[in-house]
């Protein structure tokens, strides 16, 4: 198999028709052996379809691990993690289909030991950009292009991630983060703060339909996740005084303009337990200042 081989972990709840659709695909790119793919793994997080039968009956080559109860996306990720074989994680969303030779281009990237994870390329989207404005992260995406770069982060849902630093890192943090969001901008901003990188390139194409289970939520939920969860980034992650005080003062404004921002903010203090701990370890863990990570972008 070569110096580089890849364990693909897709996490997947009521997933069936989906897997059913963009799975044939991985298979056949998993049948180019450039590409390197050691094992599929499936995390079935509690669904009630019928994916596990689906998968046992259809899909044979495929690993299936199951979760008694829904445990959420991080969740997920790392039990696929922990049980995979190869020194590559690549993690892949039920809606996203490969293209056959997708993983070629990025092997030769994690020659690199700072590298820790490499975009793949979706189509119609660039690389992740991160800067902290009026107290908050703010993020974008820059427009495709034709040659590597760094990334503020990779997408937990078409990426690859070296597994040595991955556990180094104890994973994505499924205690803060779960049930959704921000769990893979977490990462990726703890491996920067050590010293690694995170890459974007225009190869390794994927399609990334984004018909995910995220919305079976409703609407109203999945943002006050989503926000609750950017608070509790940025409170265990940012160590930077000046930040911080940027930061309470852009969270004052919130409120002022947006009174009902303080359930937000309320529902992020109910984890403030857990915040403080892991803010302590990673204040010890950072090599580099928030400022120069946010400078790169």
């Amino acid at each position: 198999m070569g110096k580089y081989n890849v364990s693909v972990v897709i996490p997947s709840y009521n997933g069936s028709e989906l897997l059913h659709k963009n799975l044939p695909a991985l298979i056949e790119a998993g049948r180019y052996a450039p590409n390197n793919i050691l094992e599929i793994i499936v995390v079935d997080d509690g669904s009630k379809d019928d994916s596990v039968k689906v998968l046992n009956s259809e899909f044979p080559e495929v690993k299936v691990i199951r979760h008694k109860m829904n445990r959420g996306f991080s969740a997920a990720v790392n039990t696929g993690v922990r049980a995979a074989k190869g020194n590559l994680i690549l993690l892949m969303n039920t809606d996203v289909t490969p293209s056959q030779k997708f993983l070629e281009p990025v092997m030769k990237q994690f020659n690199n030991e700072k590298v820790f994870a490499v975009s793949l390329h979706e189509k119609g989207y660039g690389s992740a950009k991160g800067s902290f404005s009026r107290g908050f992260i703010q993020l974008a995406m820059e427009p495709e292009g034709s040659s590597s770069r760094q990334s503020f982060y990779v997408s937990g849902g078409s990426g690859v991630f070296r597994r040595s630093i991955w556990m180094k890192l104890g994973g994505m943090d499924e205690k803060l983060f779960s049930p959704f969001y921000w769990e893979d901008i977490d990462i990726c901003f703890r491996a920067a703060k050590r010293g690694y990188l995170n890459l974007w390139i225009p190869e390794g194409l994927v399609e990334h339909n984004h018909e995910s289970t995220i919305t079976k939520f409703s609407k109203e939920y999945v943002e006050g996740v989503r926000e609750r969860n950017q608070l509790l980034m940025i409170w265990k992650n940012i160590t930077s005084a000046a930040l911080i005080k940027k930061h309470i003062w852009g969270v004052f404004r919130r409120i002022l303009k947006h009174p009902g921002y303080v359930r937000v903010v309320a529902m992020a203090l109910l984890r403030i337990g857990i915040v403080l701990s892991e803010r302590s370890k990673e204040a010890k863990q950072g090599k580099l200042s928030d400022e120069a990570i946010f400078a790169r972008f």
